[in-house]
Parts: structure tokens; C-alpha cells; sequence
């Protein structure tokens, strides 16, 4: 009988080709071949143009908005797992319908709980991804979930800063605990700002506690999608007397009024990682991107030699 040597291979679906090529590379690897069909209509296929079968098969895809992202994602384990594929894991650097986390109103659907079954439904055996909205989102899957955070490269990052009188804020109450951990680390005082929000996407209101004036405030947030809160967080620091104020975003989904906003705001470097890309065609010359894909590698090298990850990440 045959035996599988269980070789590593990593393919990338359409959103993240470049993140999936950087890891890769990273692991002295060739990113797979695969094609994606798109008939008239707009119905779609990928295909692997190379055996799997045998093989752990990683899948690198963020799903953010729109749903292609997530079922080119869901195609591509299904057909993995048809073609005889040892384990099928998905890489998914951004886990997008995250903020639906629970029925915060009536009849409404927990769309994150949703893509959970929806993965382990089409054969996935694994998921990896990074900084979900909700951290117990983890709870809502029946298969492991390798959860990675960016603080691994972003505290490094601000540390190198050196900055004098350093702050870090949450933009609200429920990013304190995120913050916290930065602060802890950095040894920097905890600013936390509360938030009326009447609607989705609109903020009303916004106070700030902490230790303010005359500080070099940095804000730390795990997504930033229209920046009314982050922007509005700004403003609310530097007239409350900060020197200066920066930004520490994990996902930059960006949308709508994001970039005019982050551009008119006092907000003077955006410090961003790459799960999810830029926008090519907007002014990025506040932005600067750190990279997560080299500890996307060393994750699933360890779990390729079943060997733990613990150690690659900072406490919280």
C-alpha cells in the first residue's frame, strides 16, 4: 500500500496571493498552482492544477467583505478535501463577519458563528487567523483555531520608537483589555476613551480618562473600517492636550469615508499590518505596514512538525 509522505503545500485564493507568496517564500517553498474559473454570469471555480492528494494542504485567504472572498475560501477546501488532501487547514489572516458575534438586537443572524460551520462543513480540519473581533469566537468552532496576535510585531515596533511620555489609548471599552496589554508591556499608562454610538458605522459622543496632556499617545485597535471612531479618538486626545497622537491598527479594512478621514485627523503615522492589503489606488503616505506574514510562516511550520506555538507570542 502507498504512503503519504504528508508534504506541505500552501495555495492562495484571490484576496491574499501576495500575503500567501511572502509566506511561502518565507518557508524556502513555492506557493501551488491553482486557477480560478469565472463563468459569464459571475459564478466562479478554483481549481488545484497539481495533486494534493496525501498532502497538508495550507488555504491562505482573509474574508473580508465581499462574500466571494469567504466562498472562493469554502471552494477551494471542498475541492482540497475531494482531491484526497492529508489536511486541509485555512490560513485566514483577516476573519471578516467577526463583529457578528451575538443577537446584540432582535432577529439578527450571528453571521461569525455561521462561517464557523460553514468552514468545518466544507472539510476544513484547522484554522488559523488573526486578532478576531471577538476572541471567543474561537468557542464557536468544533475543529482547533490557532489564534495569532499582532502584538508580536507591533510592541517591537513602538519600543524602537522611543517616543517620551508615551500613552496608549483604546478608542473604546471594548479594545480596553487589548490595550492594556501594550500598555503593560511598553510600561505606558492606559488611556481609555467610551463612545456613543448611535448606529452602525456613526459615532455620537466620545470621552476620554487617562493620563493625556503632554503625552505621545498611541491608539491601539484590532480593525479600523469607516475610522469615524479612531479619527474621532484622535481629536478628542489632542484636544485634550496630547502631544502627539499615532495609530496601531491590526486589519485596515478602510471603506467609505476611511481615508479622507484618517487624512483630515491629527493622527501622525498609521501603523498598520498587512492581512488585509491597501488600497493601490488611494494616498498611502501616512501608512506604515508591518508584516505578519513571517509569523504566519513559523505557525504553520510548527504545526506542519506538530510542534507547539505558544512560545511565539506575547503574554497578555
Amino acid at each position: 500500500m502507498e504512503e503519504y509522505d504528508h508534504k506541505l503545500k500552501i495555495f492562495a485564493c484571490s484576496e491574499s496571493r501576495t500575503f500567501a507568496q511572502k509566506i511561502a517564500e518565507r518557508l524556502n517553498t513555492q506557493l501551488g498552482d491553482s486557477e480560478l474559473t469565472v463563468f459569464s454570469d459571475g459564478e466562479f471555480q478554483p481549481q488545484f492544477t497539481e495533486s494534493v492528494r496525501g498532502a497538508t494542504v495550507f488555504i491562505v485567504q482573509s474574508t473580508n467583505p465581499p462574500a466571494d472572498t469567504l466562498f472562493e475560501l469554502l471552494l477551494m477546501i471542498d475541492a482540497a478535501r475531494r482531491a484526497s488532501a492529508y489536511k486541509v487547514i485555512a490560513v485566514i489572516p483577516y476573519f471578516g463577519w467577526a463583529r457578528q458575534d451575538r443577537k446584540d438586537r432582535p432577529r439578527v443572524s450571528i453571521a461569525s458563528k455561521l462561517v464557523a460551520n460553514m468552514l468545518t462543513a466544507a472539510g476544513c480540519d484547522r484554522v488559523m487567523t488573526c486578532e478576531l473581533h471577538a476572541a471567543q469566537i474561537q468557542g464557536f468552532f468544533d475543529i482547533p483555531v490557532d489564534h495569532l496576535w499582532a502584538s508580536s510585531i507591533f510592541i517591537p515596533y513602538i519600543q524602537a520608537m522611543n517616543l517620551e511620555n508615551l500613552s496608549i489609548a483604546s478608542p473604546d471599552m471594548g479594545g480596553a483589555k487589548k490595550a492594556n496589554v501594550y500598555a503593560r508591556h511598553l510600561n505606558a499608562p492606559l488611556i481609555i476613551c467610551h463612545k456613543d454610538r448611535s448606529k452602525a458605522n456613526v459615532v455620537g459622543s466620545m470621552t476620554a480618562i487617562g493620563e493625556i496632556e503632554g503625552r505621545n499617545v498611541v491608539i491601539v485597535d484590532d480593525m479600523v473600517d469607516t475610522a469615524g471612531t479612531i479619527t474621532k479618538c484622535a481629536e478628542v486626545l489632542m484636544e485634550r492636550g496630547a502631544r502627539s497622537v499615532r495609530a496601531v491598527c491590526t486589519h485596515p479594512i478602510l471603506s467609505g469615508p476611511a481615508y479622507d478621514r484618517i487624512y483630515a485627523s491629527p493622527i501622525q503615522e498609521f501603523i498598520v499590518a498587512d492581512t488585509v492589503p491597501l488600497k493601490e489606488d488611494k494616498d498611502n503616505s501616512k501608512f506604515t505596514v508591518l508584516s505578519m506574514t513571517g509569523l504566519f510562516a513559523d505557525v504553520i511550520d510548527r504545526i506542519y512538525h506538530n510542534e507547539p506555538v505558544s512560545d511565539l507570542f506575547i503574554r497578555s
